[in-house]
């Protein structure tokens, strides 16, 4: 069964565009580059309700999969020497949400 993790992060007011330009220019590159990429469903700004937040949903075909998944990617240096403090500057609060699929309807 497929898990997928949504992790919602919470910048200090007027981030926003400091966070989309290191995503675009470092972030999601390495993402892409080094075969992570892969796992995300999808990256989304919020609109409405609590804004100032990034939210993004990353499948996996079970939780040993997405153990692997994050040990690889913590491991990955220019990943967390480049990319993460700066982001990791920028933010309020991050929570991680794990979700199975219901028994009906479509999957992502």
């Amino acid at each position: 069964m497929s898990v997928y993790e949504m992790r919602t992060y919470t910048l200090q007011v007027g981030k926003m565009a400091e966070a989309v330009k290191l995503y675009t220019e470092i972030g999601y590159p390495i993402l892409e580059r080094d075969g992570f990429a892969k796992n995300l469903v999808g990256y989304w700004q919020a609109d409405t309700g609590m804004i100032n937040q990034l939210v993004h949903l990353w499948r996996f075909d079970n939780d040993a999969a997405r153990r692997a998944f994050w040990a690889g990617l913590y491991g990955n240096k220019d990943f967390i020497e480049t990319f993460a403090p700066k982001l990791r500057a920028l933010l309020v609060s991050q929570e991680v949400k794990l979700l199975v699929s219901a028994p009906w309807g479509p999957r992502p």
